[in-house]
């Protein structure tokens, strides 16, 4: 039987469907190749410490709930940040605790400002929540230009910046923060990879700052996000997130990598070892890429490349759906030495 139906959400019609790259199995399946590396989805390709595997695999209480926030997890991330645990909470990932934030202080019709280019799901939230976007400029390095500060509800930084992989200028930080009437939500996803944080600015009552354990630890399977935010901001996001936001088997294996920092910090040496190789490589070839702090570089190249690159066997990111990037604007994360290797060899084929 069929019955009516209902009306979706109207914001809805605004919001493109998230398309994700191709997969491994489907670029060998497709081109016959042997051999395919995916360099689109800034995964740490060393994978997670061995002591987090092995506690995610040995908990066996899969039939009862997580804590809804892990004092256990919270405790070691206070002391692997140095902030106190009574600001700390823990979500789903960095977009689970975006939502969360969104959910305590949107209102239909708000402005939520943000950067292009800059991470979509920003955008895919504002969107979602019926808030009005307003977008602040970028010079030609992808600064932020700030001349009048948004009196926005919320304002989005991300540092460093997904898909271009720059540091925001702290003076520009400190501006915004102090001059703004709304939150400052400041992503760091990639900051275990970058010369400099933005911590001190946790000290201010208007600002949340975002890490997640999915890049550098190695965790992005299981989805474990943490946040700095004022205690009072703190209280409303309790009552907004979900009951149980991150499972006990994902917060062991969190515990277990903050337990064994040196195999995360060697990867991330390696990785930035080879970003800083690459970068020059890519240069010398004559193309134009830009300096990142990320496990990431973004190129502006021939918009066939990712194809060509496809038909080669390396999967990179296309950013042309990106808004504030244009066709040819591409992403490739740092992988293995041998992953990096063979992206440059087939790069030298293609850009030749």
């Amino acid at each position: 039987m069929e019955g009516k139906r209902p009306a979706v959400r109207r914001s809805l019609t605004e919001i493109k469907e998230y398309v994700p790259g191709k997969s491994i199995e489907y670029v060998k399946e497709k081109f016959g190749l042997d051999r395919v590396v995916k360099l689109a989805s800034n995964e740490n390709l060393y994978g997670a410490s061995p002591k987090a595997i092995e506690a995610f695999r040995n908990f066996k209480d899969l039939h009862l709930y997580p804590p809804s926030q892990s004092e256990e997890l919270i405790e070691r991330i206070s002391e692997y940040i140095g902030i106190e645990k009574s600001r700390i909470v823990i979500g789903s990932g960095i977009d689970g605790i975006l939502e969360g934030t969104f959910n305590i202080f949107l209102e239909k019709g708000d402005t939520v400002s943000l950067s292009p280019p800059t991470f979509p799901y920003y955008t895919t939230l504002a969107t979602i929540h019926g808030a009005r976007i307003e977008k602040l400029k970028r010079d030609k390095d992808f600064q932020i230009k700030v001349s009048n500060i948004p009196k926005s509800k919320i304002t989005l930084i991300c540092s460093p910046n997904n898909p271009t992989g720059n540091l925001e200028n702290p003076e520009t930080v400190k501006r915004i923060v102090e001059e703004s009437q709304g939150m400052v939500f400041i992503d760091e996803a990639y900051v275990e990879f970058a010369s400099s944080d933005l911590l001190e600015f946790t000290e201010y009552e208007n600002v949340i700052l975002a890490r997640t354990f999915s890049k550098a630890f190695g965790l992005a399977n299981l989805r474990i996000g943490y946040a700095i935010m004022p205690e009072w901001v703190k209280k409303e996001y309790i009552k907004v997130t979900t009951p149980f936001p991150v499972s006990t088997a994902a917060i062991k294996a969190a515990c277990a990598a903050l337990d064994d920092l040196d195999y995360m910090k060697s990867a991330v040496e390696r990785i930035k070892k080879d970003r800083e190789r690459l970068f020059n490589e890519l240069l010398s070839l004559g193309v134009e890429v830009y300096p990142s702090q990320a496990n990431f570089l973004f190129m502006r190249v021939n918009p066939s490349f990712c194809d060509e690159m496809m038909k080669r066997g390396v999967i990179v990111r296309d950013c042309s759906s990106f808004d504030g990037c244009r066709k040819g604007d591409v992403r490739v994360s740092i992988g293995r030495t041998e992953d990096n290797e063979y992206f440059l060899e087939k790069a030298k084929e293609v850009l030749g």
